[in-house]
């Protein structure tokens, strides 16, 4: 796809992010013959992977070509599609929005899919093995790891359920608690990680040993490595609401973070506005992201549709 340069002042509808919700949303505004414009900043959540994973018919394909394919798609339709970010976002009459290449757009209706990013245990190593064979979700992963000897990093007291969750996939399973204090798992907990058959080791982890390009073990504060082959982390996830906060949305706080308040189409607090995918929760995966980006386009244009009707009733 030829990304256009050439932008329209004006637009029906602007989406913001060129992720699998945003390009979803466009595809159903061009098949809508409305005219949208998606900003793209390429700063997606799942670039560290080499494929993604349950989505029906596109299982294993590279993050990177479903994009691409997306993008080609939404150009049969008129969409126009830019290299940019949104700095900033004013709501008048029309929306105006400020793109960090100078210019100025502006549009009837916004969608805001700018996800989120996942903030990494700082642990040595980890982050240049995420999405490799440090990993975060079992759904996406698990099945080309299994049986392999897993580790999971605690931060937090809910990594027992990440290990528990594991599990699934693997008989031979060690919870390191790292930084958390053992006092702070309950009876329930133990009982559980020994009915799954998970291990359980106290002390700080301070590095992944790698041999050859693979993790290999977990080494702890003492010196001492366990031999591991991937080992799971639980990023803090930190959505990207900054727009949404300068158009005065309602947010909700949740474990994971503070997103949108939406109804069930995605539509905010603020008239005229929708989200869809991590912009609005953090376990939203790539079908699930496809899946809103189309339900919010799909409202849109039945709100631009009765507003331009009612709009002729009173001329």
């Amino acid at each position: 796809m030829t990304e256009k340069r050439d932008l329209s002042e004006k637009y029906e509808v602007i989406v913001v992010g060129g992720g699998a919700a945003g390009l979803s949303a466009a595809l159903v505004l061009g098949r809508a013959r409305r005219h949208a414009l998606v900003v793209d900043a390429g700063e997606p959540r799942n670039a560290p992977s080499d494929h993604m994973q349950g989505y029906l018919t596109r299982d294993g394909m590279s993050p990177a070509e479903f994009l691409a394919l997306g993008r080609e798609e939404i150009a049969r339709y008129g969409v126009d599609l830019v290299r940019d970010r949104v700095v900033d976002v004013t709501r008048g009459e029309d929306f105006a929005v400020e793109l960090a290449g100078g210019r100025t757009v502006r549009a009837r209706r916004l969608i805001v899919t700018t996800g989120l990013r996942d903030e990494l245990p700082d642990v040595p190593g980890v982050a240049e093995r995420f999405g490799r064979d440090v990993l975060h979700c079992p759904f996406c992963h698990g099945w080309e790891v299994r049986g392999q000897a897993f580790g999971v990093l605690a931060t937090t007291a809910q990594s027992v359920h990440q290990a528990l969750m594991v599990s699934g996939w693997s008989d031979d399973v060690t919870l390191f608690l790292h930084t958390v204090p053992e006092e702070e798992l309950t009876d329930e907990d133990l009982r559980r990680l020994a009915a799954a058959g998970v291990k359980v080791v106290s002390g700080e982890v301070t590095g992944v040993r790698v041999e050859d390009d693979r993790l290999t073990g977990v080494r702890l504060a003492g010196g001492a490595v366990h031999d591991r082959s991937v080992l799971f982390v639980a990023p803090r996830a930190v959505p990207r609401t900054g727009l949404m906060e300068r158009l005065g949305a309602e947010l909700r706080e949740t474990p994971f973070g503070a997103y949108p308040v939406v109804d069930p189409t995605g539509r905010t607090t603020v008239p005229g506005v929708w989200t869809a995918g991590n912009a609005m929760g953090f376990a939203e995966q790539v079908v699930h992201a496809a899946s809103g980006g189309y339900r919010a386009a799909t409202a849109i244009v039945g709100d631009l549709l009765m507003a331009d009707l009612d709009a002729r009733i009173d001329a």
